[in-house]
């Protein structure tokens, strides 16, 4: 039996639930193909860099789970990266994906602000939201935007499948502060769900769920619209303490879901955290700069200090190292 993409067999149901795996699955009979998400340490990781508030860690954690959703259509090469930009109390968020499965993420925030919104619609205020796809294989980039309206991630990604990629699309998010033995740590999950395009479609900016290339719907345009329909309703009963849940297995949840239709799961991606910034590289960075620039990079220690954006590690150096 073959994975979505052709040449991978599925693989046996299992009840152990597992943290920072990404699973794609199919339900054949309404022509539908998705991927769950259910991160643990991975999203803690991200989320601890910085002493972030409550709702802008919420606000992170939603866009790592869709950034793993949307980015794991890259299969072994190849970055996507997710980045708003807007004018709400958080005017920045920047998560990049490194295929197969490295992860790395931060928000800017205005602290006076944050409290005063109520919602992650109100936290990034209206701008606009991009997804960008680099393959390495043939150097190619794609990008897709689409506007913020002070709505939420999961609305602005359905709008955005709807009005540029015009494939029926479901994605629910969820986001969570687990407290146990050990202490407080975060946990997020994503569910994305799309129907197969019909055939003779326009070219994507991205890839269309995880249906085989160039395989379309083989249902009639009525069916189509009945079995979008049916998956729709179906995946609309998914509860946030399901995505989140560390006791409920990926296949367990994608039964209670699909069980009338048929569902089939496919081999597992494990998901990490992973920062490209390195000494090398920004030692390189700082020696990149002319002389009378790096003067201004100087502080009041008499060092230049370079901290990543997101990871969070600082690096000091002595000016004379790179004369």
């Amino acid at each position: 039996m073959s994975d979505p993409n052709g040449d991978t067999p599925s693989r046996p149901f299992t009840i152990t639930a597992q943290d920072d795996r990404l699973l794609p699955f199919a339900v054949e009979g309404l022509d539908l193909r998705g991927r769950l998400v259910r991160f643990g340490p991975t999203v803690d990781a991200i989320l601890s860099h910085y002493d972030y508030p409550l709702a802008v860690a919420r606000a992170l954690g939603e866009s790592i789970a869709l950034t793993a959703l949307l980015g794991s259509v890259l299969e072994s090469h190849g970055r996507f990266q997710m980045q708003t930009r807007s004018d709400g109390p958080v005017d920045m968020i920047v998560v990049d994906y490194d295929a197969p499965g490295q992860l790395r993420g931060f928000a800017r925030f205005d602290a006076e602000r944050v409290g005063q919104a109520r919602s992650t619609g109100e936290l990034l205020g209206l701008g606009n939201m991009a997804f960008t796809i680099e393959r390495e294989e043939d150097a190619a980039r794609y990008q897709g935007v689409v506007a913020l309206e002070g709505e939420s991630l999961e609305e602005a990604a359905h709008r955005y499948f709807s009005q540029s990629e015009q494939i029926p699309t479901f994605v629910r998010l969820a986001v969570a502060e687990a407290i146990t033995p050990q202490g407080r740590s975060w946990r997020a999950g994503g569910l994305l769900l799309q129907h197969l395009p019909s055939g003779g479609s326009r070219p994507r900016d991205l890839h269309p769920g995880d249906a085989p290339e160039g395989m379309a719907s083989s249902l009639a345009d009525e069916e189509r619209a009945d079995a979008w329909a049916e998956g729709l309703a179906l995946a609309a009963t998914i509860q946030d303490h399901e995505l989140v849940d560390p006791n409920l297995s990926g296949e367990r949840l994608l039964y209670r879901l699909f069980h009338e239709r048929g569902v089939k799961v496919f081999p597992e991606r494990e998901m990490a955290e992973f920062c490209r910034c390195s000494d090398l590289k920004v030692e390189n960075l700082i020696r990149s700069f002319p002389p009378h620039e790096r003067e201004h990079m100087v502080g009041d220690d008499g060092r230049i200090g370079v901290t990543c954006e997101f990871c969070g590690v600082s690096r000091s150096y002595d000016p004379k190292e790179f004369e």
